[in-house]
């Protein structure tokens, strides 16, 4: 059964009980005492938008750790409770499978709840299913939790959606704090600049390549090769925990072959045994495309953000595209 489905399933009546116990004393809360918008956020890039548009307006914790990956998180009864005490509640949407259940038991009428991506047309993404599972729920349930697992969530990494993602986390801030709308207006113009900024380096970067297709260990990468003509070829589907047939693997390989293919890329936050394994096959070198769901200690430790770690993978791509 995908995780993400697991996640929606597992959250729900047993979550309301855990609240009730839990109030505002974690440490955690999103709770401040100098009138700032209490501002809950999931995963690191819905963090760093929101961090950029908020500005000194608010005080912005992100849910999911350093160093964790996303799509195999959920909620511990003290996030529960910080998600309970949040004036905005910011999160990507699909990769968090947890949030519906959550919102619902952890309620508060005051809260502006804001999907990033709910203005983006999400793509199909390539989704690889290995044998039969177990099924503990419904058929209904099945049907959603199958058609929302089959859209690519991954909007963040082209920075032309990144900013459709800004503009709609700035809405949510002026809704709830329509006083320092100008503020939020402001500072978002500023990050989407910048984005703007990087969207032209990789366009300039891209643009004349050698070659047009690259390897990756999962399927993260979709909108960024289509706002910039390149294709993605995927080891494994959407999450990152899934791994490929021996049939899938062989398809892999050939494909690198045949487009002489010089290095696979793999990502921080997870095993790259399967990404090296197709790099020993073919005779090919390794290397980080960072699916940015995460910052690592190293990254912290570099103080790299989305900007930075965005400019790293394109000259990752534009060293690889050009062998």
């Amino acid at each position: 059964m995908n995780s993400w489905v697991k996640k929606s399933i597992v959250l729900g009546a047993g979550l309301s009980l855990i609240l009730s116990g839990c109030g505002n004393q974690t440490k955690d809360s999103a709770n401040t005492d100098d009138g700032k918008l209490k501002v809950v956020t999931t995963f690191y890039p819905m963090y760093e938008f929101s961090k950029q548009v908020a500005g000194d307006h608010a005080e912005v914790i992100a849910l999911i750790p350093s160093g964790a990956e996303p799509h195999d998180w959920e909620p511990s009864a003290k996030d529960m409770a910080t998600i309970k005490d949040a004036d905005v509640f910011v999160y990507n949407g699909i990769v968090e499978g947890w949030v519906d259940s959550a919102l619902s038991s952890a309620a508060n009428e005051q809260r502006v709840v804001v999907e990033a991506s709910k203005d983006i047309s999400l793509m199909e993404g390539e989704e690889h299913e290995h044998g039969e599972e177990e099924h503990e729920h419904s058929e209904e349930e099945e049907h959603d939790h199958e058609e929302e697992s089959h859209l690519d969530p991954h909007v963040w990494l082209d920075p032309v959606l990144a900013e459709q993602e800004v503009r709609t986390i700035q809405a949510a801030f002026e809704k709830a704090d329509p006083a320092s709308k100008e503020d939020y207006q402001k500072n978002a113009d500023s990050y989407i600049a910048k984005l703007k900024e990087l969207d032209l380096a990789y366009k300039e970067g891209l643009s004349n390549t050698k070659h047009k297709e690259f390897v990756t260990q999962h399927a993260a990468f979709g909108y960024l090769a289509k706002q910039y003509g390149l294709t993605q070829i995927p080891i494994a589907g959407l999450s990152p925990e899934q791994e490929p047939s021996p049939d899938e693997m062989a398809e892999v390989v050939e494909f690198a072959k045949q487009h002489q293919v010089k290095t696979i890329f793999f990502e921080t936050l997870v095993d790259p045994k399967v990404a090296q394994v197709v790099a020993d096959e073919i005779g090919a070198a390794t290397d980080v495309l960072n699916p940015l769901e995460g910052l690592t200690d190293e990254d912290l430790k570099n103080n790299l953000d989305y900007i930075g770690i965005m400019t790293k993978n394109l000259e990752a791509l534009k060293k690889a595209l050009n062998e």
